[in-house]
């Protein structure tokens, strides 16, 4: 019984801490975030090149404000199931041709689900012609969900899946969402909602845990305690000291005394 008990304690202590360093980590990687955004998302921009290279954009770069200048090529692709105020649609992306050659993925906004159906292509606006000004905030590019491709389609924004789909065009590492365009287009789509910046209670929930393995050990040290004070309130007087009780040994008969006996 005491070792189903010790195993069932160290069990518990052990998927408490366990726990409780789970939700330190997602508490510590929502704080970073956060502190990128307040650092970056206010900031003036700085030319996208010096913050976008062909290699996948360092985490800490996430969220820079930048200014890119070129032509949008053609041919949108658009992210399903993306939603705004509690509505789904889809991220428009385009292609930027930047002056020095290099291709920029643009994330132009949102647009609903067209009103025939998810199934059915929606209305996208068209952007600026010629020389376009794009003003906006660096993001990664997001990890694969490996579902069937939709032509003209991405599941998220996979910048090797996006490239494919526009026929292998060799594109930055990172993505900018559109802040503004100059010159304005006639239509633009929705802009995307300004990043959720709180940390949740994910320091509090590490902490709950963490507490849990000193009062699960007390309960069982108590509940010990308590359990030999009442089986020692039960037991015989001579024996609530908890010892065993004392039994005189008989006395040794030496051979010569039963003879003078």
């Amino acid at each position: 019984m005491k070792l189903a008990v010790s195993a069932a304690v160290l069990v518990v202590v052990l998927a408490s801490v366990w726990l409780g360093s789970w939700q330190w980590d997602r508490y510590e990687a929502k704080a970073e975030r956060k502190d990128r955004v307040e650092q970056h998302y206010s900031a003036d921009p700085v030319p996208v090149t010096e913050v976008l290279t062909s290699e996948p954009v360092p985490l800490a770069r996430e969220w820079t404000r930048v200014e890119a200048r070129g032509e949008y090529l053609p041919d949108d692709l658009l992210v399903r199931n993306r939603p705004r105020d509690g509505v789904y649609g889809y991220e428009v992306l385009r292609r930027l041709a930047l002056e020095d050659g290099s291709v920029l993925v643009v994330d132009r906004g949102w647009v609903p689900n067209s009103p025939q159906g998810a199934t059915v292509r929606p209305d996208v606006p068209t952007p600026p012609s010629g020389s376009v000004t794009v003003t906006g905030w660096v993001k990664l590019g997001e990890p694969s969900l490996d579902r069937d491709p939709i032509e003209g389609q991405l599941s998220s924004i996979n910048l090797q899946e996006a490239a494919a789909e526009w026929g292998g065009t060799s594109l930055l590492g990172g993505y900018v969402v559109r802040q503004s365009e100059t010159p304005v287009a006639a239509q633009t789509p929705a802009d995307l909602d300004r990043p959720d910046v709180g940390i949740g209670p994910h320091l509090a929930y590490a902490i709950q845990w963490w507490l849990v393995p000193p009062a699960v050990v007390g309960f069982v040290w108590a509940a010990a305690r308590r359990e030999k004070r009442e089986r020692l309130a039960s037991a015989p007087a001579h024996d609530r000291s908890g010892a065993e009780p004392f039994t005189p040994r008989p006395k040794k008969v030496r051979v010569w005394d039963e003879e003078d006996g």
